[in-house]
C-alpha cells in the first residue's frame, strides 16, 4: 500500500477492496485511470459512476466523503490556483 494510505486497486475488485480498506480505517480513491470496471462484469461508463458507487459505500458505513480541498491536503497535491496552467 502506498505511504499515503490511499487504497488504489485495479480491476473489477476495486470497489469491494475499497470497502475493506474503509473497514480497517483506510481511505479510498476510484477512477477510470485505475479500473474500467464498476463491478464484476459491469464496465463503468464514467469516473462519475465510480465516484457515485464509492460515495454510497462510504456513506453506507457511516463515514463522510472528503471535500476536494481535504483530499488534496491528504494527498499533498496543489490546488488549481497553485499550478501554472
Amino acid at each position: 500500500m502506498p505511504t499515503n494510505g490511499v487504497c488504489s486497486v485495479p480491476g473489477r475488485n476495486q470497489l469491494p477492496v475499497a470497502a475493506q480498506s474503509l473497514a480497517v480505517g483506510g481511505n479510498l480513491r476510484v477512477g477510470l485511470e485505475d479500473s474500467l470496471w464498476l463491478g464484476p462484469g459491469m464496465l463503468a461508463v464514467s469516473n462519475a459512476a465510480q465516484v457515485e458507487a464509492a460515495r454510497k459505500i462510504i456513506e453506507g458505513v457511516g463515514l463522510d466523503v472528503a471535500s476536494p480541498d481535504d483530499a488534496r491536503h491528504m494527498l499533498g497535491l496543489k490546488g488549481r490556483n497553485e499550478v501554472g496552467f
